[in-house]
């Protein structure tokens, strides 16, 4: 029992899955908040590009990723260009939400937050506030928050 629980420990719980231990590195966002202005619903999908750094001096791992609604979806591009994805909203077939996504210290890795304003169908005019959520192994940063608005027109 012994050796079993010291194995589990020194493999990081045996779940194959990268480090999660706590990490006191600070996973920070340089633009926070993004706004579309007017966009039309015709015209498709929009997407923008949040910039996230690891400002820390240890690796830290962005564990999960996921949406405030359905019509959002996010992709993660590391700083090697590997992207992952797609993070939609839990439980409404908005993709995965589990990212085990290392980020050296340092290292800044885009997250690409894509809006389709025609997703809630006609009556989907007027503001729309929208939210990317990352959740990390940071003790400083556990959840990092990145949100836009539109204001959607038929």
């Amino acid at each position: 029992m012994f050796v079993l629980v010291g194995f589990l420990i020194l493999n990081g719980g045996g779940s194959g899955s990268k480090n999660n231990a706590p990490s006191a590195s600070v996973l920070s966002a340089l633009e926070e908040k993004f706004d579309f202005g007017t966009i039309a619903m015709k015209n498709g999908k929009v997407s923008h590009k949040f910039p996230v750094k690891n400002s820390g001096t240890e690796p830290l791992v962005i564990g999960k990723v996921y949406t405030s609604c359905m019509c959002t979806v996010a992709n993660i591009i590391d700083a090697q260009g590997k992207s992952y994805g797609v993070f939609g909203m839990p439980g409404h077939g908005g993709g995965i939400s589990t990212a085990e996504i290392e980020v050296g210290a340092g290292e800044t890795v885009i997250v690409e937050a894509i809006f389709d304003p025609a997703a809630h169908g006609p009556s989907g005019v007027g503001l729309a506030d929208r939210v990317v959520y990352l959740e990390t192994n940071s003790t400083q940063s556990p959840k990092v928050e990145l949100s836009f608005s539109a204001t959607v027109t038929n």
